[in-house]
This record gives structure tokens, C-alpha cells and sequence, in this order.
């Protein structure tokens, strides 16, 4: 039974640490107008964000006491704050 959780935690870890990344990745290519035009966190802020929260999430596991805040960063990222990105890079209100 045990090898069942070590396989759940493992797949936990990676998909975590790709959530991260990918929510960095996004930030990065992102124009700086757009968040502050969104009235969003600044580009720096948001790739500062979720950059820790990759750090964290490697340090210390997905299911931790800094793991779990971590891992809703990078969810609110894609959330509420990709779209909203996406809506002004494309030029309309959505």
C-alpha cells in the first residue's frame, strides 16, 4: 500500500513543480501593459510569485504548510490573472 502513495505523492510533485513552472513561463512571455492595465500585481510580482512558490514546492513537498498556499498562487495565477492577460493581448474586454 505504501508504494501506491510514494507513486500518488511522486505524480503530486512533479505536477506541481510543472504548474509552476508553466504559470512562471506564462508570466515571463506576458507584456508588462497588460497586468497593469488589468489592474493586476505587477509582471515582476507575478513572476516573483511563482517562482517561490516553485522553490517551496521543491523544497518542502505539494502538501505542506508552504506547499498548499503555493500551489493556489500558481492556480489563482491561471485563474483569474491569465485570462484577464489574455482578453488585453487580443484587444477586447473577455
Amino acid at each position: 500500500m505504501a508504494l501506491v502513495e510514494d507513486w500518488i505523492f511522486v505524480g503530486l510533485f512533479w505536477g506541481a513543480l510543472i504548474l509552476h513552472v508553466a504559470a512562471f513561463v506564462d508570466a515571463t512571455i506576458r507584456p508588462n501593459a497588460g497586468f497593469v492595465a488589468n489592474e493586476r500585481l505587477t509582471k515582476p510580482a507575478w513572476m516573483g510569485i511563482t517562482a517561490l512558490a516553485a522553490v517551496v514546492t521543491y523544497l518542502s513537498g505539494p502538501i505542506s504548510f508552504l506547499g498548499i498556499p503555493a500551489m493556489v498562487a500558481s492556480i489563482l495565477y491561471f485563474v483569474d490573472v491569465r485570462p484577464a492577460l489574455r482578453g488585453t493581448s487580443q484587444g477586447n474586454a473577455w
